[in-house]
């Protein structure tokens, strides 16, 4: 091996880089942060303007290299001035990210993570109650927007609303989001199998590519889903059908039994019990 480097370096313009394990490490680190960024930003706005970034960039190399003296001064003052345009434009994608990082979903799952979603789990009862009262209101095409807390606390949006924390039931919830009362306009927040508050408002999702079929409720749902790891089921006023979004990712149409799947709880089927019979009989005499 050492005869063939010594051989190809006298090669003009021609030699193998030693290649060390903390080079190795470092490219690593270099290209996982890559494809997180690339990742992160496909399904937002800022993919778009990522696209238009690296069109800058080709255009100022190839003017770099063909000695294109004007383009490249306006090029490199246009990426100074703009990078701080990006910055104040894209505050709200910058503030998610790092709010992804501090939660760990960039990385994966953490211990403390697990354990928190076990804590933040709902019981099978309040399960129950919510598609209960979910299905009911669908019937009746009344509006409903139910968030449900995971790791990240839901603390700022309860503010936002009326404080109720009261046991979660079908009855109370379909009384809360009835037309015409004080509490139906806005969210209802779930935590710890209690109703904490309702009347909640939610951010909005600027997301472009979402259907334009999709009311202010699922926008608002898609929005806080975006930026928490909340669960938001949702009932449409217009059509009564049933949403489930996480993620910024929406599943439309469900019915009940899909629903409580994607809650996380299975209905279980009652195992047929064995009739044992007894026989009554009479000794027979010998």
């Amino acid at each position: 091996m050492e005869i063939l480097q010594s051989t190809l370096e006298q090669i003009p313009f021609f030699s193998i880089p030693s290649i060390q394990l903390q080079d190795v490490i470092d490219v690593s680190l270099v290209a996982f942060g890559i494809y997180k960024l690339i990742m992160w930003i496909k399904d937002t706005r800022t993919w778009a303007v990522f696209k238009g970034v690296v069109f800058i960039v080709t255009l100022a190399l190839l003017s770099y290299f063909f000695g294109l003296h004007t383009l490249s001064f306006i090029i490199a003052n246009t990426l100074t001035v703009g990078t701080i345009a990006m910055i104040v434009l894209f505050q709200p994608e910058l503030r998610r990210a790092l709010e992804q990082i501090g939660q760990g979903k960039l990385w994966g799952n953490s211990a403390t993570n697990i354990e928190k979603e076990k804590e933040a789990a709902l019981d099978e009862s309040c399960v129950n109650s919510i598609v209960r009262s979910v299905t009911q209101m669908a019937k009746v095409k009344t509006g409903a927007l139910i968030v449900i807390e995971g790791t990240t606390l839901l603390s700022e949006y309860e503010r936002t609303g009326i404080i109720i924390d009261a046991v979660i039931s079908s009855q109370l919830l379909v009384n809360i989001f009835e037309k015409n009362t004080p509490l139906h306009d806005g969210a209802v927040i779930i935590c710890k199998n209690r109703i904490t508050a309702a009347t909640c408002f939610l951010p909005l999702s600027d997301n472009l590519s979402l259907s334009k079929d999709l009311g202010t409720r699922h926008r608002a749902a898609i929005g806080v889903s975006e930026e928490t790891d909340a669960i938001v089921i949702v009932v449409s006023e217009e059509t009564g059908n049933i949403s489930y979004v996480r993620n910024g990712n929406i599943k439309r149409d469900l019915d009940g039994e899909t629903l409580t799947k994607l809650l996380g709880i299975t209905k279980k089927r009652k195992s047929p019990q064995k009739k044992i019979k007894l026989w009554k009989g009479r000794g027979k005499n010998g």
